[in-house]
């Protein structure tokens, strides 16, 4: 299985930039399409990005032209650049493979807070 470690949120205004990391180790990373997740406080996880092991992106409605996913298969590890923020950002973001009946477990995630 593999272990998932988020990283790179933080504080930013409305309009800002960051660049989320996610690094796996533990299995052959590369075999797996995997995806973005986030949750807001209240709110049900939802996914805003998926890569195939080819590189094929998929991005959700909320987030197309703002949100670039990518990966590194010799690194082990998938990103997300999140350009012109909205304080509709604001959750904790998680990767994970993309849903196929199951999820690998998931890491602790990284906070992403967007100030107006």
């Amino acid at each position: 299985q593999l272990h998932l470690v988020e990283s790179g949120g933080g504080l930013v205004q409305s309009g800002g930039s960051l660049r989320l990391s996610c690094a796996a180790s533990g299995d052959d990373f590369s075999i797996y399409a995997m995806a973005w997740y986030r949750q807001a406080p209240g709110k049900l996880r939802e996914s805003v990005a998926t890569i195939t092991p080819g590189s094929v992106t998929n991005y959700d409605d909320s987030v197309k032209g703002r949100f670039t996913i990518s990966r590194d298969n010799t690194k082990n590890t998938v990103y997300l650049q999140m350009n012109r923020l909205e304080p509709e950002d604001t959750a904790v973001y998680y990767c994970n493979v993309v849903y196929g009946g199951w999820y690998f477990p998931w890491g602790q995630g990284t906070q992403v807070t967007v100030s107006s």
